[in-house]
Formats: structure tokens, sequence, C-alpha cells
């Protein structure tokens, strides 16, 4: 039996076969290629030169290339859009209009001319490969998305203006490609001017509303995903239905569901994954499966075209990032970062170049001088946007160490009795984290001595188990804690002290009869067992689904040591969320709570609404709607903030928000410097020396204080005398 006949013919057809060997190439391509320290996007483009049918011819870019490629670059899309922080959009929406503007009529003018001039085209030619020049796409971003600086204002201006670019240059396909058949007349630009008018409100009014109705009656996470996905694909399909590319529809379906999809919740992180594991690689291998080296370097002229295309190209892009850097006034490092995402073309290149080849206006030269400029302009853009990335972080940590607020550390305690409860715990936990921070949860199953046997065993381990489950889905490790104590709060209590724990995040007691407290005995013993933040909760709707955070803060709330943490939690949820925080407080609350936000950069859309007396709180009862998370700031009864009304608060929670989701948080008080206070110290001191340095206002408002108190002992003294 001759051996070689068993073997497959090239190229291989088998799809087992095919797939072992893409996957192969996704796992080795770029661990191999950072030891030379070239991209891994690089990589996988030059691992599909090498096996595509220019290369060793091992593979065919068959129709499932077509089928994963397409499918990697929207999902490329999507995970832009997604990614993207609405508020810094809004915020830098001028500077991704002026870049788009720039980064579109720049190469326009440049190519146009260059190509007209130099390589002899005519002015429809010229005009449709410089707006092939004009357009780029974002073949660089999941090197951004690694290093965690896609919310950098030079990241949002570049999507920003990638929009703006890749639309220009679709309407100019669509138009020469139209003139080029005959069907270029006003009912051309009617039908498209409304098709996009009723896509783009359909997209905006609909989307939302139906995934918020699908997230609250199915929270399983794989559904979700599906979900999502379904999503994602109808809005590009609808897209070029309304004669757009579809790649426009994908980044616009990003940036409508970005808010029901926190940036660490497991959602994000299968999204995340499955996106970066498979479907983008396979995008990145089929682009070099494209490019025929052997073309280009046997015809003098094909060199001369690709060599223009190139440097036109680069050269074109990177004067529009300078005129971006020049006009705003931006470090170098974000010019570097605006030119390395902009130059890669791709996506609506390859459209136009295939459009154009077809129609006759593109000669076999521009074809292949397009593949070298794809593989040129990729490689440029994916070191020179590595090496931003890698000088943005090290600009971020500088940052952080100089201006953000020292929160301390981050060890959040959840209780997992009750099964039901578990998944919504975890996930308020994990909106509560900072993102940078890489401290870990720790869950607790405490069974008494009422309850010892082998049942609560089996039952604890089940409950850790799923916690664990949800944590890890999220990316986020989760320690586990089993124990056997007195009383199940005395459990909690101990360990605690035993882990350092920082905060407690509980659910909220469900009553059994009359004679039960609003929060139960375990939370009042835990409320008088220790003083730090503990976050009481109940979720009727998914926390993703809400739409703002409502805060009722005390007066008085600011003089408190854990009043900087609670705040910086409270932010982190609403930032990863992506809703509004409306804050109802005193005056004199207000303006430190502004203090702490911005000192703390916290770039998160917020409300200030005045709340003179605790006895107003009523009125919030047809403020807070069914779809919003209301917070109550609480206090313990010896604490600074602390108002005989909050005696009230468990019967007016019951009786007015018992459809609402609930939070009622007690922040960390009478902290380690209390504890050496003498008995006749003052009780603020404390607290409010714990941040006198770090805000200005405060600082300010303590200053007037002292002299008042000043004043005040003077006129004692005199009257004594």
């Amino acid at each position: 039996m001759d051996i070689a006949s068993t073997l497959p013919a090239l190229p291989f057809t088998n799809p087992v076969l095919i797939f072992f060997i893409v996957l192969t190439i996704i796992l080795f391509a770029p661990l191999l290629l950072n030891r030379l320290r070239i991209p891994h996007i690089i990589g996988l483009i030059i691992a599909g030169i090498i096996i595509g049918p220019y290369g060793f011819g091992l593979l065919e870019r068959d129709s499932s290339f077509q089928l994963f490629g397409n499918v990697g670059l929207l999902y490329l899309m999507f995970l832009a859009g997604l990614e993207m922080d609405i508020n810094d959009f809004k915020k830098n929406k001028t500077q991704g209009i002026v870049f788009g503007l720039y980064t579109f009529l720049v190469p326009m003018i440049i190519g146009t001319f260059i190509s007209y001039y130099t390589l002899h085209f005519n002015w429809t030619t010229s005009i449709l490969l410089a707006s092939m020049y004009a357009s780029h796409t974002l073949v660089a971003y999941p090197i951004v998305s690694r290093y965690g600086v896609a919310r950098e204002t030079s990241v949002t201006t570049t999507i920003a203006g990638t929009i703006i670019t890749v639309l220009g240059a679709l309407i100019i396909l669509a138009v020469i490609a139209g003139m080029a058949q005959g069907n270029i007349n006003n009912v051309f630009w009617i039908r498209l001017t409304l098709s996009v008018t009723v896509y783009t409100a359909f997209i905006i009014y609909a989307y939302p509303r139906i995934t918020r109705w699908f997230f609250k009656k199915y929270s399983d996470n794989v559904t979700q995903y599906i979900y999502v996905l379904a999503l994602v694909f109808a809005a590009s399909f609808l897209a070029e239905i309304a004669g757009l590319e579809a790649i426009i529809g994908a980044f616009f379906a990003g940036v409508v569901l970005n808010r029901f999809i926190p940036a660490v919740s497991p959602l994000m992180n299968r999204i995340e994954f499955v996106g970066n594991a498979l479907f983008i690689p396979y995008f990145l291998i089929g682009v070099g499966m494209l490019i025929d080296l052997q073309v280009v370097f046997n015809s003098s002229d094909a060199i001369i075209v690709a060599l223009n295309m190139s440097i036109v190209a680069t050269l074109s892009k990177w004067i529009a990032a300078w005129l971006t850097q020049k006009t705003f006034k931006l470090p170098k490092v974000d010019r570097d970062m605006i030119f390395g995402l902009s130059n890669a073309q791709a996506a609506a290149t390859l459209a136009a170049v295939l459009i154009g080849h077809d129609l006759g206006i593109f000669n076999t030269n521009v074809l292949n001088g397009t593949i070298v400029m794809i593989l040129v302009t990729c490689t440029i853009s994916s070191f020179v946007t590595e090496k931003a990335a890698r000088k943005i972080v090290t600009r971020q940590m500088t940052e952080d160490q100089t201006t953000n607020l020292d929160t301390g550390e981050e060890r959040i305690l959840i209780p997992v009795a009750n099964p039901a409860t578990i998944e919504n715990l975890i996930n308020i936990a994990l909106l509560l984290k900072s993102p940078k921070k890489k401290s870990p949860l720790y869950a607790i199953h405490v069974t008494d001595d009422t309850n010892a046997g082998d049942g609560p065993g089996f039952k604890a381990k089940n409950a850790l188990r799923t916690a664990a489950k949800v944590a890890s889905s999220a990316d986020t490790r989760l320690e586990p804690i089993y124990r056997f104590d007195i009383n199940i709060a005395s459990g909690i209590l101990h360990s605690m002290k035993e882990k350092d724990i920082s905060e407690l995040v509980i659910g909220l007691h469900h009553k059994a009869n009359i004679v039960d407290s609003f929060f139960g005995n375990k939370t009042e013993s835990l409320l008088k067992g220790t003083n730090k933040m503990i976050f009481i909760a109940k979720c009727i709707i998914p926390i993703n689904t809400i739409t703002r955070i409502v805060i009722a803060v005390p007066e008085k709330a600011e003089f408190e040591t854990g009043f900087v943490k609670w705040i910086d939690r409270i932010a982190n949820m609403a930032k990863q969320i992506g809703c509004r925080a409306i804050f109802y407080a005193h005056p004199s609350t207000i303006v430190q709570l502004k203090a702490v936000l911005k000192q703390g950069g916290y770039r998160i859309r917020n409300e200030f609404e005045i709340l003179e007396n605790w006895e107003d709180i009523l009125m919030l009862t047809g403020i807070v709607l069914q779809d919003d998370l209301f917070i109550v700031v609480s206090a313990r009864r010896t604490s600074v903030s602390h108002n005989p009304e909050f005696d009230k608060l468990p019967g007016f929670l019951s009786r007015y928000f018992a459809g609402n989701n609930l939070v009622v948080l007690y922040p960390e008080q009478f902290g380690k410097e209390s504890e050496l206070l003498s008995f006749f110290a003052d009780p603020l001191s404390i607290d409010v020396q714990r941040h006198y340095t770090r805000f200005p206002d405060l600082r300010t408002f303590l200053g007037r204080l002292k002299w008042n108190n000043k004043k005040m002992w003077k006129h004692l003294n005199r009257k004594e005398k």
C-alpha cells in the first residue's frame, strides 16, 4: 500500500483538517512572531499569505473563509462600538467630527491629484482610488482592547472619525458605481435618504426596548449571547438593505447595546472571548490569503502602483492625524494612536477595489497594488498602535498615582445562603469593583449549630460552586469560604476579620412573618458587629437593564469615614452599566460629592438635586421608576450622619419601593483611627481629617468651620468673664 496515495492532496479540502490548521495558526503564529516583536495581527496575516493559494497552497480561500471572514469583520466593528464610552464620545464628538473630515478630505484631495498626474488615471478612477485611501478598518483595535485603553480620548476620536470617513467612502463608491451603470438620478438620492433615516430610527428606538425586555425575561448568559449576536447580524443585514455597508450596522449595534453589557460581566467576557479567539483571527488570515506578492514583483508597473498607493495612503492618514493633534493640542502619543488605528486598509478598501475591478474602472495593477497596500498599512498600523498603547498605559499609571483617589483595598464578601439570589449578588459585586483592581471576590456559606449535618454541607458546596461559576465567567477569581459557627452572623464577622474584608454585599431579608424586622436579625447583627461598608440589595430586574441610579444621601454624609469609598463603588457601577447617576443630597453635601467625583476622575453622567431635609425623601416615590436602581445611603445609630428618621426607613421602603431594585448602603464608619480617640474627642475630627488634604472645597469648608468655632469659643469665654 502506497502511503503517499493515502495523504490528502493540496489544497486540503477536508473541513476537519482545514479547521485544525487554522486553529494551529491562531495558536502558534502570535507566539512565534512575538519573539520577533511582530504584532500578532501581522503574524496572522503573514500566516495567511504562507498557507494561502499564493503561498504554499495548503488551503484555498473557499466559502468557509469568506463566511468566517465576514463574521470576523462584523465582530470587530461590533466590539469597537461595544467598548465605546458614550459619555466620552459625546464629550469628544467635536474632535471625532473634525478628525473624520480630516481623514476623509486629506486622502481624497491628495489621492485624486496624485493618481491623476502621477499614475495618469482618468478623474473617475482617481476619485474612486482616493476614496479607498480615505476609508480605513480598525484592524489594530484588538491591540487597543488588549491593553485596556479602548476608552481613551484618542481611541474614541478615531472611532468617531471612522464612521464619517467610511460612510463618505461608501457613498462615493455607490455614486461612481451608479454612474458606471447609469442609475444616478433624483430617485436614487431620495431612496437612500429615506432608507437610512428609517434604519437609524429603528435601531435607536427598537433595539434598546427589545433588549431590556429580553434580558428581564431571560437571564441565562448563553441565551443572552445568542440574542446579542442575532441583533448584530440583523443590524448588519438591515444596513445593507438601507444602502449602507454591513460594518456600519455592526458598529451601530455595538453603540446601542453597550449600556446593557457591562464591561465586567459574564456576557461581555463571552463576547470578547469568542471574537478574539476565533472570528477575528479568521478574518485576518483570510486577508493574508488574498495577497499575491509574485504578481506584484513580476511587473514593474504593478510595483510602481503598489508603492504609490502605499505611500499616499500612509502619508495622507498621518497628515490627518497631525492636523487633528495641532487643532486640539493633543499629546504626540495621541497623534500616534489616531494614526495607528486609522492607517490600516481592509474592509471598505477591498469592497471598493473588487467592485471597481468588476465594473472595469480598475485594472489588474490596481487590484494587486491594493493587496500590497493592505499588507503595508496593516503592518504599520499594528506597530504604531502597539507602541502608542504601551505609552498610554504608562501615562495612565502615572495619572492614577497622582490624581486618582486612594479607596483602599477591594475585598468584597458575599454570603450565598439563598441560591435564588447568588447570581444577582455576584453581579452587583462585580459592578462595584474597579476594573483596574484584580483583587478576588470572597463568597461565604455559614452553617450554624442548628443546621449541622450532611444536608447543609451539600447545599453549601452547591452554593459556593455556583458563585465561583458566575465570577469565573466574568474572568474574576472567587475565593470560597465554608464555615461552621455558633450562628451565621458570627461566622460572617469572624471571616471578615480573618480575610480583612473591606465591604459586604448581602441580599435583603425576606420577611417570614409580621414580627420579623425589615432587614432580619442576621443583618442587624452584622450592622452592630462590624464598621465596614455593607450593601443590602434586592434585585427585581437584572442589574444591567436599569436605566438610572437614584441615590438618596443624608445630611453630613461627607463626614463619615467611608464617604469617598461608597462614592467610588457607585461610580464604578454607573460607569460599567453606562447609566446616569442622580444624587439627592443636602447642598453642602453636594459640594463634596462633586469634589470627590472630580478628584477621582470618574467619567460618568451625573446629576445633583437638592434634598434639604431627610423627611422630604417621600418625594422620590414619584421620581424613582421601575427600571431604576434606588440606593439609600443610611447610617448606624451612633454615627455622625445618623438621622432619627432612619428608624422609619424600613416601613417607607417596604411600602413605596417594594417593586424596585433597591440597595440600602451603610458606609464604613468609625475606622481604626477613631478607636484612638478619647471620650471627649470630637467624633467628626478623624472622619474629616482623612480627606482634608484631598479636596479644595472640603478644605475651604473646614477652614470656615474652624474660624467659626474660634469665634464661638471667644464669645463664650467673654460671657464667662
